[in-house]
């Protein structure tokens, strides 16, 4: 164990020169001092090269445009840390991120660690992310010292349902990353990752704090908060769940897979409802129910009717508050 690893910062960013400057300088600004900055500039037409000439201390790499899993794969060939952090263009580092992320990595030889935020929102004042995590709020009792540590089966059962780690909000070794972020995936890259060194290594262990220490930004091209629902859904939780749910078949537990496909099938079939609601899409509402149907018949049929009272409900609500706000 060094007392003092080096830990390699990847930035991958694409047309962000409204925000880049930002996350480069919390990078930057770090207490914890050991780190080599790599910009990867995954195609950007803007102003992003130029901006990052500035900084005389960073790594800029230009790449055709591939996607983030590209951007960050390329940064990880270039990375010489035992430490790996990613942080996204348009988050930001508050100035002990890595300090108390590393030191709590090496004292008790982690393989992850992931730390609690700040999310920015479109209305309103921002708030604690974690804080309110019902994948992750079972284990607000195993506290100690602000940090929550998880084994190997409560990683298993967390990642399974739910990724509660986004890019920047992890620093994990290197040598527990496996085949690096999945090139196929839309959004949740780094959900793949993750659950691919989880499910690889049998003593896998991760901690997370509720302590914040950064910041989540989000705009209109955020590839996730500025997406549209019905987008998450055909992204995140029907191709790219579909793609996990191949590449991890010989991984998964019989039960973990089920899991998995009862997701895949309700994301169908609330896609569905889209279609048919929204965009008056007959054939392709049409089209995802049967996807669904060749998985299940009797689970598909138990859905339907529960995610579209769900859907009415929720309109049933929302018109009820604004009725009350007018008056």
């Amino acid at each position: 164990m060094s007392a003092n690893p080096l830990v390699s910062i990847i930035i991958p960013t694409y047309n962000r020169e409204d925000k880049l400057s930002e996350a480069i300088n919390s990078a930057i600004s770090q207490t914890y001092k050991n780190i080599q900055i790599i910009v990867i500039d995954d195609g950007s037409v803007d102003s992003t090269r130029e901006l990052v000439s500035a900084y005389p201390e960073i790594e800029y790499y230009w790449q055709k445009n591939q996607g983030q899993a590209a951007a960050r794969n390329s940064g990880l060939k270039k990375a010489k840390g035992s430490i790996i952090a990613s942080l996204d263009s348009d988050d930001i580092w508050f100035p002990d991120f890595l300090k108390l992320c590393v030191e709590k990595l090496e004292n008790e030889q982690l393989d992850f660690v992931f730390a609690n935020w700040e999310q920015e929102a479109k209305v309103g004042n921002s708030w604690s992310f974690l804080d309110n995590d019902p994948y992750l709020k079972p284990y607000f009792r195993k506290i100690n010292g602000h940090w929550i540590n998880l084994d190997n089966e409560e990683l298993r059962d967390l990642y399974v349902k739910a990724c509660p780690s986004p890019s920047s909000s992890v620093v994990m070794r290197k040598s527990s990353i496996v085949s690096g972020w999945d090139e196929g995936i839309r959004i949740g890259d780094d959900w793949c990752l993750y659950l691919e060194m989880i499910l690889s290594n049998s003593t896998c262990r991760a901690a997370f704090t509720l302590e914040r220490l950064w910041k989540k930004r989000i705009d209109e091209i955020n590839i996730y908060d500025g997406r549209k629902w019905s987008e998450v859904l055909e992204f995140l939780y029907i191709a790219d769940l579909k793609i996990k749910m191949e590449k991890f078949q010989h991984l998964l537990r019989k039960n973990e897979l089920s899991q998995m496909q009862k997701r895949y099938m309700a994301s169908l079939i609330e896609l569905s409802k889209h279609k048919l609601i929204r965009d008056l899409n007959i054939p392709n509402s049409i089209g995802l129910l049967k996807q669904s149907f060749s998985i299940s018949v009797p689970y598909t049929l138990r859905t339907i009717p529960h995610i579209f009272m769900t859907g009415i409900d929720r309109k049933v609500r929302l018109l009820t508050d604004k009725l009350k706000k007018k008056q």
